[in-house]
Order: structure tokens, then sequence, then C-alpha cells
């Protein structure tokens, strides 16, 4: 790519250190970030003017289950019981590798255009090599950066068959995988584990998985909640036996109680909160004030875009409001006032997104903020825009304003994915086209009726569509 500068950008850099810059410009180096600060100066570099803009890290989306793209909006009146008979028991069984290959592209484009870089995919529908293979090759193209948490199904067992919390993750795979097409640290797509953990398997299996990540030195994620835990003290037993640290990585976690929460913490494990999609279909209430009061932050994902919009500013300002309610609420009961002031300021929302998201991923090093000699994720926001107007603290503006239509560009790794408003991917129509299709015949396939209308332009191109579900 050469040099390029970014010039007279207002830069919110969320590193401590650089602090932000109202007009300054942001030099990058092929695929990095060489400098940051007010006039660079006369560089041998293609130049860029973006007064207006707003310069952010690329957002990191910690946690979402990308192979269900081309089924959104079908839970969105689901309760969690409702979500586990009709998605894992039903819908997730019909798909082939083709269907997992389009929902993962169209997934992983969508995360860009909304202003995402990082994507952990945790992609737990994937019954044959073909499935896994046929999602990594749609991160590959797609030119998101991510982790691809391989997991595994969870479809109700035939007679014969062993329940799925019985059954250890395949070594096999991880050692093709790893070996493989996700070998090496420097690709944009990694591995990782997508494990089912002491809530949803055995302990034998859990003990087993757990091992398999820390000998292949990769983050191992799982769902902590919904319904009875499988291995009752699991997570007490792991950590006796030194299993528990900080590449592992729990979701959700509203039920663990203070007790364990405490030896999590105490032993680095991070957080993944899906705030919109848990207060929704019943999880609870998202654990950010837990975690806080414990000195640590989490990272957000989407989680279902079966469920929810795949936009990480509006799933920042879910986790904010949700929690600034239940302090609010608990200052009205301790004191019969709402606090003086908010409890949590809206930059600390934003390292939710970026900096709390590399980390969890091991990936600070590279990504999270726009430090020179990271690798230059960057989004531009366009706080020119009608809805952004006008700007009295850029931070304040991008986290409580900022949306899918101020997202003007976003690069990955120096390499531009969406320019003037625009995603730059050929033949985008057609794939929409094929998730479709793909959709609706999952869907149809368990008897879930549903109504797809392509709204199309006088050109031809699928401008909206909508879904409804019904049983």
């Amino acid at each position: 790519m050469g040099r390029l500068i970014l010039k007279a950008a207002t830069i919110v850099t969320m590193d401590d250190d650089l602090g932000d810059f109202a007009c300054a410009d942001l030099l990058i180096e092929d695929d990095r970030i060489a400098a940051v600060g007010p006039d660079i100066g006369a560089v041998d570099a293609e130049v860029i003017d973006m007064p207006g803009r707003v310069l952010i890290p690329g957002l990191v989306n910690a946690h979402m289950h990308t192979w269900q793209t081309g089924l959104r909006g079908i839970a969105a009146n689901w309760t969690l019981l409702e979500y586990f008979r009709w998605m894992h028991a039903g819908l997730a069984t019909q798909f082939t590798p083709d269907d997992i290959g389009i929902a993962t592209l169209v997934g992983a484009y969508n995360q860009m255009n909304c202003g995402a870089t990082t994507l952990a995919d945790w992609c737990h529908n994937n019954p044959t090599p073909a499935h896994t293979d046929a999602a990594v090759a749609a991160l590959r193209e797609s030119g998101i950066r991510s982790v691809f948490l391989h997991g595994s199904p969870k479809p109700d067992p035939k007679a014969g068959q062993l329940h799925f919390s019985e059954v250890p993750h395949p070594r096999r795979e991880v050692e093709r995988l790893a070996k493989g097409m996700l070998g090496g640290p420097d690709n944009l797509v990694t591995l990782g584990l997508a494990l089912l953990g002491p809530h949803y398997s055995t302990l034998e299996v859990s003990r087993h998985d757990l091992k398999l990540a820390r000998e292949f030195g990769l983050i191992g994620s799982m769902h902590q909640g919904g319904g009875a835990e499988k291995a009752p003290g699991g997570w007490e037993a792991l950590d006796a036996e030194g299993l528990l640290g900080p590449s592992i990585n729990v979701v959700h976690g509203n039920d663990l109680t203070d007790q364990r929460l405490d030896r999590l913490v105490d032993r680095g494990v991070t957080f993944s909160i899906a705030p919109e999609g848990e207060m929704s279909q019943g999880h609870g209430f998202p654990i950010v004030g837990r975690l806080r009061q414990r000195g640590v932050a989490p990272s957000l994902g989407v989680d279902l875009e079966s469920l929810v919009s795949g936009d990480m500013f509006s799933v920042a300002r879910c986790a904010l409001a949700s929690q600034r309610s239940l302090d609010n609420a608990e200052s009205r009961r301790e004191r019969g006032t709402i606090p003086e002031t908010s409890t949590i300021p809206v930059r600390e929302a934003l390292s939710w997104i970026t900096v709390q998201g590399a980390k969890m991923l091991g990936l600070s090093d590279r990504i999270g903020s726009l430090t020179p000699g990271k690798q230059a994720d960057v989004v531009a926001i366009d706080a020119r825009q009608l809805n952004m107007q006008p700007v009295h603290d850029p931070v304040s503006s991008v986290v409580m304003q900022a949306g899918l239509a101020n997202v003007e560009a976003v690069m990955v790794a120096g390499q531009w994915r969406k320019r003037e408003g625009r995603l730059l991917v050929d033949g985008l129509p057609a794939k929409l086209e094929a998730l479709a299709r793909s959709g609706r015949r999952i869907a149809e396939a368990v008897g879930i009726s549903t109504t797809l209308t392509a709204m199309r332009n006088k050109d031809g191109d699928i401008g909206s569509g909508r879904a409804a579900a019904v049983r």
C-alpha cells in the first residue's frame, strides 16, 4: 500500500498516553500506523483530507454466531428456551456448508460496513469439516480480521448417540486447522476454540477441552448461563486443577454467583457480554457493573443477528444504558435519589468495543487503539452528518450519536474495505440473493413460515428486506 496520510481529522486514539486530538494527522505505512499528531509535515505519501471526520480504532465484535446471518429476525420474539429448541435442535441441523459460507461472508461484510474491523466468530454449527472450511474461507474472502472460534453443534441426540455435553472437542479438527488453513500468527484469520464449558458439558469433557486449548495455545471461549448446569461445581474443580487463566473467556455469565465471579476474575478470565440479547431472551441483567466492582471491564458482542442488529455502536449504548439504569435504581433504593453524576463515562463504553475486545482476543499488541506500531485498523466517522452536528465532545458524539450512516470509511490492516460510505465488495446483490434463498430454505425445512420481501431499486439491486417468523 505504501504511505498514506489521513489529514486534519479529529482523532480518538484510545491510547491513554497519546490522548485525543481535535485536529491531527494519521500516517499509515503499509499495514501499520507510523505516526499520529498535529501536522505530521511533509511526507512522501498519498494525502486524504478528512476535516469533519472522527477517526477511531476499528471496533471489535467479541462474540457473534455469524452463521445465523441468513436467519435475521427469525428469533426476534423468542425466549432463550425457544431459541434452544428452534435454533439448535431445528434450524441448525438444516445447514449445508454453502449455507454456512454465505451467512458467514455476508455477516462479516456487515460488520465492516458497521465499523467493526475484528470479529470473534463463534462457530458452533459445523457438523463436518466441510462446514468449518466454508466458514473459514468466507472470513478470508471478506477481508475482516477475525478469530475463528471452532465450536461443535448442539442437536438433539438420535438413538444410540451421546448427548453433545458428553462429546469432547475434536482434537483431530483442531490439529488440522492449526497446522493448515489457520496456522501462523500473522494471518488475518486466526484460530480459537468455542468450548462447551462446565455449564454445557460434563466435567470430564470440560477438563479435556480446556487442556486441549492450553496445549495449542488457543483462547477457550464458553457460554455460561441458560438452564441447569451440566457440571455442578465444575468451575471450582477446573480451578483446583489450574486450568483457568487469561486465555479463558466467559460469555454472558449473568447467573454467576459472587463467589464464582470473584474466583474467575482472580484468575484473569475475560468476559464477553451481549447486553441486548441477554435482556431480551431471559439470561438476566448484563454483569457490567459486577465486573466493574471487581476492577475489570468486559468486551462486548452482538451475539445473534437472528435476534438483534449487528451494529456495535448499538451494543455499546445498550450496555452503557442498562448499567447506568441499574446504578441509578440502586442509588434510589439506598439514598433516595439518583447519583450526582453518571456512574460510567462514555469513553469507558468505547473502550469495551475497542481496547477490551482486543484484550479478550489476545490482540492488544496489534489492534484496539491508534497507537504507532499497531496495525492500521481505522474507522472514519463522518461527523458532518445531520445526526451528529454539532460535535462538542467527539467521544460522546461517537458513542451516543453515531451509527451505520456515519461510518464513511473502514480500513483493516492498511487496506480499505469501505470508502465514501460504500462497502468495497463486488457482486454484493447476488450474494444477498443467495443469503435470502438460504435463509428461506432453512426456515421452511423446520416448519417456520417466512415472508421475505426483497425491495428492489430501479437498477435491480436489493435495497432492504423484511422477515417475519411464526410457529
